[in-house]
């Protein structure tokens, strides 16, 4: 037998967090509305309402047909005014499954005719983008106290104490790349810390302004200052975060000296 919603929409994206914080957006009413409007609501149980409310104030509705934590959702989707679809007279599928990198988002999107389908594609793309960046910009909340920790790990004597630190903020695999460094690993850049402290003795990297976040990428500004507290250079680090909240990647770029 043929299904009444034979035109399907389909998208599948990599979000930088963990399924059961993607899954938090899906369900939770204040967290729904964060990316798709004010005055938007959700009931996340079977039966119960979906409200949307898009900028300009177009309302789509829907009920929930199936929630399953933290992997999937099913809820109909339709417009409150009947146009170009009736509430109701589409379903939407979002599966959620872990990935290397977070979580991996499938979204299937069923409707009777291609040319509504079609209609829908953009709008899709440009949500799940939304979605993925409140999602990640909550994930990774504490981006600022992070870069602080690793510019005041490179400035601590303390060998004992600076590993501990490295060894909480970043992977074991971490990487770290500028115009003096090329090193792969926390073996290979705890040594290069203690070089680097020995040859630049009293140097200190000071994050400058507040870090900018996009879905795991930071760009941290920074100020390089010297013992008596006089600039010796700036620059900007830029850091991978992992679903983990710990560090991946940096590299380091010199933008004045």
């Amino acid at each position: 037998m043929p299904s009444p919603l034979p035109h399907q929409l389909d998208r599948t994206i990599t979000i930088h967090a963990t399924p059961d914080i993607v899954f938090g957006f899906l369900t939770n009413t204040d967290r729904w509305a964060s990316w798709w409007g004010e005055g938007s609501t959700i009931d996340a149980r079977p039966g119960g309402a979906v409200r949307i409310v898009y900028p300009g104030g177009t309302e789509a509705l829907g009920e929930i047909v199936e929630v399953s934590a933290p992997t999937r959702i099913v809820f109909t989707y339709g417009y409150a005014e009947g146009s170009p679809i009736p509430p109701g007279a589409s379903t939407v599928i979002i599966d959620l499954e872990p990935d290397s990198r977070g979580t991996r988002l499938h979204l299937t999107h069923a409707f009777a005719e291609a040319a509504t389908r079609d209609q829908h594609v953009q709008g899709w793309r440009y949500q799940l983008a939304l979605f993925s960046n409140v999602v990640t910009d909550a994930a990774n909340g504490s981006v600022a106290e992070l870069v602080d920790e690793w510019f005041a790990a490179w400035a601590d004597p303390d060998a004992a104490r600076r590993q501990q630190v490295l060894e909480r903020i970043a992977v074991p695999t971490v990487q770290f790349r500028d115009r003096y460094s090329n090193t792969d690993g926390l073996d290979d850049l705890i040594p290069h810390i203690a070089a680097a402290q020995k040859f630049m003795p009293g140097i200190r990297l000071t994050r400058s302004g507040t870090p900018r976040h996009c879905q795991g990428t930071v760009l941290a500004d920074w100020v390089m200052r010297a013992p008596d507290g006089q600039d010796r250079g700036r620059g900007t680090n830029v850091f991978t975060v992992g679903s983990d909240g710990r560090i991946h990647s940096v590299v380091g770029f010199t933008t004045t000296v």
